[in-house]
């Protein structure tokens, strides 16, 4: 008799070996310098099985973004609770500072989350909320606080993207491109603008 259990946990095995190493490439080589045949010869299987799990490079490119996003928020939020203030605009800003530490140590992530992350990546992942529990989070959290401040549906959508392309923007500017200046200098000027974004 087939152990069914076996068969899945084999088949669970190759998904995050192919995952695995498309995360290792694309941050190695680059994501338009790795081949699907570099990732499925890296993760030891036949180039058959990589669409029994993606469709092309591109999906497995956003499922890495939105893991490896999950990943740096759910430590975000937990530093944020850490450090809990009355403020919401506070709380907001050292989750914000907590994430810009976090890709100061590892710019190469950096660009391959700064390239990709779209406001429909992020919808993406809250539209799959089983998935992707830390943004389903992070959205009920801003949502209540925002609410709470008397922003209206359309406002407080129009403002998280807003801080999240601005942040994001910074970020790999300063980190990446080394301009205008340091992160750090920059770093009361972006918290005073999303500050003022916050603030109704």
């Amino acid at each position: 008799m087939v152990n069914t259990k076996d068969i899945s946990s084999k088949k669970k095995l190759k998904q995050i070996k192919l995952f695995e190493s498309a995360f290792k490439l694309f941050l190695n080589k680059g994501f338009n310098e790795t081949a699907i045949d570099d990732i499925v010869k890296d993760a030891g299987v036949a180039k058959g099985t990589f669409y029994l799990y993606f469709k092309d490079k591109y999906d497995i490119l956003d499922r890495i973004i939105l893991s490896k996003s999950c990943m740096v928020i759910r430590e975000a939020l937990e530093k944020t609770k850490e450090k809990q203030q009355d403020d919401f605009i506070d709380n907001m800003i050292n989750f914000i500072d907590y994430i810009i530490e976090y890709f100061k140590n590892n710019k190469r992530l950096l660009k391959l989350i700064y390239k990709n992350l779209s406001w429909g990546l992020f919808r993406k992942a809250l539209a799959r909320p089983e998935e992707y529990e830390e943004m389903n989070n992070l959205k009920n959290i801003i949502l209540e606080n925002f609410k709470n401040k008397g922003f209206t549906e359309d406002e407080i959508e129009r403002n998280i993207f807003m801080i999240m392309e601005l942040v994001s923007s910074v970020t790999y500017s300063c980190l990446i491109l080394n301009e205008p200046e340091d992160i750090d200098n920059m770093k009361p000027y972006l918290f005073n603008a999303v500050r003022k974004i916050l603030t109704k």
